[in-house]
């Protein structure tokens, strides 16, 4: 009995952490990914997907012990963001209303310290996390660079749910900061590390707290 309810808290953990990262997408990226407030929301979108994406693809791996498995949980998170984007379609929106990120390239980097440490956990935390951090911005400019005409599409189909202070407004490159990727790759990586120790950390708290 105390098996099957422990594999079940996990597996519940993992199933929470994947739904709200899903919501993380569309609420940190509103309009078409995070195109509604330019540069800043960029880097904003970085430091939440990074985190979000690195606290339960280390829980999961280091319940499994297998690497893979945090490409696997990444996975998850696609297929459940893929779904949502058909929830927006059906709503009246145009399907790259919200447009995916690209999290398991990333996933891949954090299974491959893994694997390459030969499962040492630190290791994960440290050169996995800041590998995640510093990656999954520069792969998502890449993806939004392949939208067509973002702000077209943001100014387009504005978000009913959104206050008149939050509208769309165009980008002010350079205002605040030249290079957003640089600096979200930044915030991200030194984000990513204590947010996947705290990953590591519920695996251990869920265990003694099932065996209490």
């Amino acid at each position: 009995l105390m098996v099957w309810l422990r594999r079940t808290t996990h597996y519940l953990f993992i199933v929470v952490v994947a739904v709200n990262s899903t919501l993380l997408t569309i609420n940190a990226g509103d309009y078409i990914f995070y195109t509604d407030w330019a540069w800043t929301s960029f880097v904003v979108f970085s430091i939440s997907q990074s985190t979000m994406l690195v606290v339960g693809a280390i829980y999961y791996m280091l319940f499994t012990g297998v690497p893979g498995t945090a490409t696997y949980y990444a996975t998850i998170m696609t297929i459940y963001t893929w779904v949502a984007k058909g929830a927006w379609f059906a709503l009246g929106y145009p399907y790259d209303f919200v447009v995916t990120p690209v999290w398991i390239p990333s996933a891949m980097l954090l299974d491959l310290t893994y694997w390459v440490t030969r499962r040492n956990k630190h290791a994960a935390i440290i050169i996995g996390g800041t590998l995640v951090g510093l990656s999954l911005p520069i792969f998502n400019m890449i993806n939004l660079l392949l939208v067509r005409d973002p702000l077209e599409m943001a100014f387009k189909y504005p978000r009913p749910t959104l206050p008149p202070y939050m509208t769309p407004i165009e980008p002010q490159v350079g205002k605040f900061y030249n290079s957003p990727v640089a600096l979200g790759s930044g915030a991200a990586a030194v984000l990513s590390v204590p947010i996947a120790a705290l990953g590591a950390k519920l695996n251990t708290w869920t265990y003694r707290w099932m065996a209490a």
